[in-house]
This record gives C-alpha cells, sequence and structure tokens, in this order.
C-alpha cells in the first residue's frame, strides 16, 4: 500500500468505513430497557484530523442530517504530505437513505477520490438493505485473483458512511463497554467485510474531547474479517486482518442517545495511523424548532 494513501484509507474505511455499529447491520447486546427516543432531527457537523506516526496526514469535515424519516450524510477530506509537495489528494463520499423502526436503510452511496495519478468514482444503489447496483468509473475489468463475495452476502449490509455516522443509539452510561458488542456487516463498493467490536477498556478524554461530547469514551478492540471481493494474497488484507491494536473510541453526545466515534487506531507499517474528533457542533432543524428544541 503506497504510503500517501494511508490517509485516504484511514479515513474513507475506517472512519467512513464503519467503525462505528449501526442497528440494521449490527447484533446487538439486547434491547434497551426504555423505548427508544424519537429519531433526532436536525444537523451534526464533526471534524476529524488524520496521522500516521505522528504524521499529520489531512482532515475530514462531516456533515451529517437528520429528518423524522431520512438523513444525509456528506464526508469531504483533504490529505497531503509536505504542504502537498510530496503527496495531495482529496476524497468526498456521501449517502441517503431512509430511517425504519429507528434504523437506517441506505438507498444511495458514492465515493469520488482524486490524486495527482488517478481518479475514481463509486456509486453503490441499495433496495431494502440489498445492493442493487455497483458503478465504478474508470470501469475496471474483474480481478480474477479476488474471492467472489458469497451469495446473500449483499443483503442486510450498510455502506461505509452509514455505518459510520448513524452511529450505536443507546441510553447507557457514556463509557459503558456494552457498546462494543456489535458486530457490523459493510460493503464499499468492491470489498464485503466484517467488523467485530468488542470490549476492551473505558477511557478518560477529560480535557482532549472537544466541546459538546462526553468526557468518557468507551473503547472497543476491532477484529476484521474479508468475507469477498478481496485477494487472499494481498499485504495490506493479511497485515489488517492479523493486527491486533484496532481501537474504536465511541463516545456519546450529551442530550441525545447518539454516539459518535471520537478515535479510530489501526496499526500500520509505519506506526499507528489515527483519526480523531478535533471539532462538533450542532444545530435544529425548522421541523424540529416548529416542535420544540431539538436534543442538541
Amino acid at each position: 500500500m503506497h504510503f500517501g494513501r494511508i490517509g485516504v484509507v484511514l479515513a474513507c474505511l475506517l472512519l467512513a468505513g464503519s467503525m462505528l455499529p449501526s442497528p440494521v447491520a449490527s447484533e446487538a447486546a439486547g434491547p434497551l430497557k426504555d423505548p427508544p427516543p424519537p429519531p433526532l432531527q436536525g444537523q451534526i457537523q464533526a471534524s476529524y484530523d488524520v496521522g500516521v506516526a505522528n504524521i499529520d496526514l489531512g482532515t475530514v469535515d462531516v456533515t451529517a442530517t437528520f429528518g423524522s424519516k431520512d438523513y444525509a450524510l456528506t464526508a469531504d477530506g483533504k490529505f497531503s504530505l509536505l504542504a502537498g509537495l510530496l503527496y495531495k489528494a482529496t476524497g468526498k463520499t456521501t449517502s441517503k437513505g431512509t430511517l425504519s423502526n429507528f434504523s437506517p436503510k441506505p438507498q444511495r452511496y458514492t465515493l469520488s477520490f482524486s490524486d495527482s495519478k488517478k481518479r475514481q468514482r463509486v456509486q453503490i444503489a441499495f433496495a431494502g438493505g440489498t445492493v442493487r447496483t455497483v458503478k465504478i468509473t474508470p470501469k475496471k475489468r474483474p480481478d480474477k485473483q479476488a474471492i467472489p463475495i458469497p451469495d446473500g452476502q449483499l443483503s442486510n449490509v450498510l455502506d461505509p458512511l452509514t455505518a459510520a455516522f448513524m452511529s450505536i443509539r443507546s441510553q447507557s452510561a457514556p463509557s459503558d463497554l456494552g457498546v462494543c458488542n456489535q458486530t457490523l456487516r459493510v460493503f464499499d463498493g468492491k470489498q464485503r467485510f466484517d467488523l467485530t467490536l468488542s470490549p476492551k477498556r473505558s477511557e478518560s478524554i477529560v480535557g482532549r474531547a472537544p466541546q459538546g461530547v462526553s468526557e468518557q469514551a468507551a473503547v472497543c478492540h476491532v477484529r476484521y474479517e474479508p468475507i469477498g471481493g478481496y485477494r487472499p494474497q494481498s499485504s495490506a488484507v493479511q497485515f489488517v486482518q492479523k493486527a491486533d491494536g484496532i481501537e474504536a473510541w465511541l463516545v456519546s453526545v450529551p442530550g441525545t442517545d447518539r454516539y459518535l466515534p471520537y478515535k479510530v487506531v489501526v496499526p500500520t507499517a509505519w506506526g499507528d495511523g489515527s483519526i480523531t474528533l478535533t471539532g462538533l457542533s450542532s444545530t435544529s432543524s425548522p421541523q424540529s424548532r416548529a416542535r420544540g428544541p431539538s436534543p442538541l
């Protein structure tokens, strides 16, 4: 894997690539003791820094807009090395879908990436939680060395961005490790994989977390398991599959039942890669204000 693409991998595959569970594609630890509150209506904006081995690689800005029955997500990333003299790239990913029984169902997902050498665009259309069409531009020949995606493995899946920001909804304490008991089913347009989260530890982030999130994080151990669409001989796939240090730090947004990623840590051949929350703001939608203030 080229060093310059580490930032894109961390931001688009890990943050927007499903480090946060979503009820529609996860195996929850159990039902909530109390009925969940109505879906949040309004907008959340979050900013993240991306780095590897203490080297800054770029930023990702995420906007999540929630209605009573639908949602829209956008993430914009800018990455560079040596102020763009060695490497420069941009990426944008979007997702739109519906909310049913407090769970997201994606309808359309896009990922656009460009650097000095190439451009690529991925488009996925869903229906009822099942992948219907995939379009990759420029078009490539099927990879004969890739493991085929088994039948039935493109149903009940989430796109990466929906999985990242249609997050866990729990009324437990912010550092309750029960939120880590999740298995995610993810499809990114090429590869189908599972991410299994399990409890690891609680962590205080007092003085480190931006205003607007809890001061305690539930740290989850993450295990990556490729299902199909990957090359088994790929050194990158083998490295991540064997990695034991992948962590997702989950924090709750006070006044809501939603969780966001505070930090994602992934070991790489050059040192630990990470993506860390640096800013968070929220506003209520006109529909929410008409009925009263948003919980955010």
